[in-house]
């Protein structure tokens, strides 16, 4: 399907692995002008040759206000304009309520919440004046439901909840905003891949317990959804979490 994403620019935080790369090359395979920002350098231009050369990359540590916002200035001297921000970046922490530090609440706050917030707040003031746009939070099912490291349940949450938010506050200037809550998806830098190597039976029955597809998700299928909803085909989406979890999450809605 041509989804018209030709000459967007686009900008994806978390780029340089994982499910981060696999939405850089969905959107540079639909000839969408694509920017990938990551805390290491070295990752950025592995990752920029890995794709083809065909990405800009920014070398930005998101979890602070000072890079955010640099960010978004050095993409727009160079773009002139930005059409789709991908709010990728994120991690967990700690480990249960009561046993986990105080500062390590604020650090996923700040890296999985706030910095999609901040993002796609200074995003929006260009987008309005375009009059159109798309912000994509990469959240997880464990945003709407339990599950997950608590500190990393909190702040995905809390992004879904902001998006649909945000979303009916600036839908009439032309900008859509929408979350993708993946489930289970298995990457080489990835957690799941490590639990895998270390304990694959436990793995093995995890996966047929948890997941009715019987396998993992991989990342260019989070990828694709997200190349959807940026797209005009997804007009009429606004607002919404969309689940990409092979029928792992258990929620009616």
């Amino acid at each position: 399907m041509d989804l018209q994403l030709q000459g967007k620019n686009v900008l994806i935080t978390g780029g340089s692995m994982g499910i981060g790369k696999a939405i850089a090359q969905v959107f540079i395979s639909e000839g969408a002008n694509v920017s990938i920002a990551a805390r290491g350098i070295d990752a950025l231009k592995k990752a920029k040759e890995n794709l083809g050369g065909h990405v800009s990359i920014f070398q930005a540590d998101i979890s602070t206000a000072d890079e955010r916002e640099k960010l978004i200035q050095s993409f727009i001297e160079q773009n002139g304009k930005i059409d789709v921000l991908i709010n990728n970046a994120g991690g967990s922490n700690g480990r249960k309520a009561t046993e986990t530090e105080m500062d390590l609440f604020y650090e996923a706050l700040e890296l999985n919440y706030f910095s999609a917030v901040h993002l796609s707040k200074l995003a929006v003031q260009y987008m309005k004046e375009s009059g159109t746009g798309s912000i994509i939070n990469i959240t997880s099912i464990f945003g709407r439901e339990s599950g997950g490291k608590v500190t990393y349940n909190n702040a995905k949450s809390a992004l879904i909840s902001f998006t649909k938010s945000l979303a009916d506050e600036v839908i009439s200037s032309g900008v859509r905003v929408n979350s993708v809550a993946p489930g289970s998806i298995l990457h080489e830098t990835g957690n799941w891949k490590k639990r895998l190597e270390e304990n694959p039976e436990y793995i093995k029955e995890f996966v047929k317990n948890e997941i009715p597809a019987g396998r993992f998700g991989t990342p260019e299928e989070v990828a694709n959804v997200v190349a959807f909803l940026a797209s005009d085909k997804a007009s009429w989406v606004v607002g919404a979490s969309i689940n990409v979890d092979g029928g792992q999450s258990r929620m009616n809605f």
